[in-house]
């Protein structure tokens, strides 16, 4: 039994698989940019990268700037050499490294200082990234995003768009780099606003493309890179997929897709609880009639949601049972039945999301309880929850939340 109260097994070696299976969607010369911001949705970014960059990723995104500047301190992603005192650790080729977020001018500073490639939206931004390139001594890396219809960054007329592209190839000290959007439906098949943006995007890149050749056109995110071909151009930005979390919320064993993060706690007390009696906050669970119940010291400090409150399972000795009462903040529990057995699963492990024996419960499972999508599942479990990361079973490194 491990020595943790509540734990998330991540296999590295599922992410790299599920980044193999995504690149297998795509066409010769397409590149893969894997997305590790939010800590790896929550599997911790710097093992999340490197399974992603031995699964064929050559660039990585993030949201913001800290993130990217962890992220390069780690894994010597900015133009190392044999001459960095870091360069021995450095397990697979260097990657570009993408600051998908908004950036303030410090920011800006600083990404441009370290190397990093920045989107931009407006004429001033590209001015900025241009003085700071000059500073530096090398071009600062852009890359021009067309808003088609998500509606938050940035610039929704395709002609401002094509003068943001046209002052950044114009600038001595700044590089073009590429033209992108994002998806706002593509997770919804069915739905022709994908259609429609892709259609808007295409159209503007093509323009692009004709003026720029050089420039590397992406916009396809994980359920983009399923759904249409036609998404993919130069690049797609890949992220919850290579975590093994199905894009549609459904069932990522029918994507061929494994899940990589496996929760865990265990069963710390067993007691018994008569009609009449009750157990947690509010009383929310009074038997009708003799049962056990299993206390797991987990809760939504940990990240496992108040709303899962008589609304869930848990996995214990390859069987199924119900959550019962109102998880606490460090608590929750679980009915084992009436058998008097029950009393000897103390100990015993506790899965919550993953397999046990033939029973498996995934994050779309548990996303579909709490009205919500698997991506905050994942990225929901806090730094108390610590990450434990293998290979297959061979034991990698323990980390907190990174």
């Amino acid at each position: 039994m491990s020595v943790y109260r509540a734990f998330a097994r991540v296999n590295a070696a599922a992410i790299e698989r599920n980044c193999r299976r995504m690149r297998g969607e795509l066409g010769e010369g397409v590149q893969m940019c894997a997305v590790v911001k939010a800590d790896g949705y929550g599997h911790g970014m710097l093992a999340s990268a490197q399974a992603a960059l031995a699964g064929g990723a050559t660039w990585l995104a993030v949201a913001s700037v800290p993130e990217a500047r962890e992220l390069g301190a780690e894994i010597c992603l900015q133009e190392e050499g044999p001459g960095s005192p870091a360069f021995g650790r450095l397990r697979h080729p260097p990657a570009r490294l993408l600051v998908l977020g908004p950036l303030r001018s410090v920011e800006v500073e600083e990404a441009v200082f370290l190397g990093m490639d920045v989107v931009a939206w407006d004429e001033g931004i590209v001015a900025l990234a241009g003085e700071l390139g000059r500073e530096v001594g090398r071009p600062a890396r852009v890359h021009v995003k067309l808003d088609t219809g998500m509606g938050r960054y940035g610039v929704r007329d395709p002609a401002r768009a094509s003068e943001v592209v046209a002052a950044a190839a114009a600038h001595p000290h700044v590089e073009l780099v590429g033209a992108m959007t994002h998806f706002a439906t593509a997770d919804e098949r069915g739905d022709a606003f994908f259609g429609e943006q892709l259609a808007r995007f295409t159209a503007w890149a093509q323009s692009v493309k004709r003026e720029h050749p050089e420039v590397l056109v992406h916009a396809a995110n994980s359920a983009a890179v399923l759904r249409d071909p036609a998404a993919h151009f130069d690049m797609v930005r890949c992220g919850v997929a290579l975590y093994g979390l199905d894009p549609f919320g459904e069932d990522p064993q029918a994507r061929d897709l494994e899940p990589a993060l496996e929760l865990e706690s265990y069963v710390a007390a067993v007691k018994r609880c008569a009609p009449g009696e009750s157990t947690g906050y509010g009383r929310r669970f009074r038997p009708i009639a003799d049962t056990h119940v299993g206390l797991l010291p987990i809760g939504y400090g940990d990240g496992w949601r108040r709303g899962l409150s008589n609304n869930g399972e848990a996995l214990v000795g390859g069987r199924r049972y119900p959550l019962v009462g109102t998880v606490s903040m460090d608590s929750v529990a679980v009915d084992l039945g009436p058998d008097p057995r029950a009393r000897e699963l103390l100990y015993e492990r506790a899965v919550l999301i993953g397999a046990q024996g033939e029973e498996r419960i995934t994050a779309e499972e548990v996303a579909r309880r709490l009205g919500t999508i698997n991506y905050e599942i994942a990225c929901g479990l806090t730094a108390r929850v610590s990450r434990l990361h293998h290979s297959d079973g061979v034991a990698g490194r323990v980390a907190e939340a990174e």
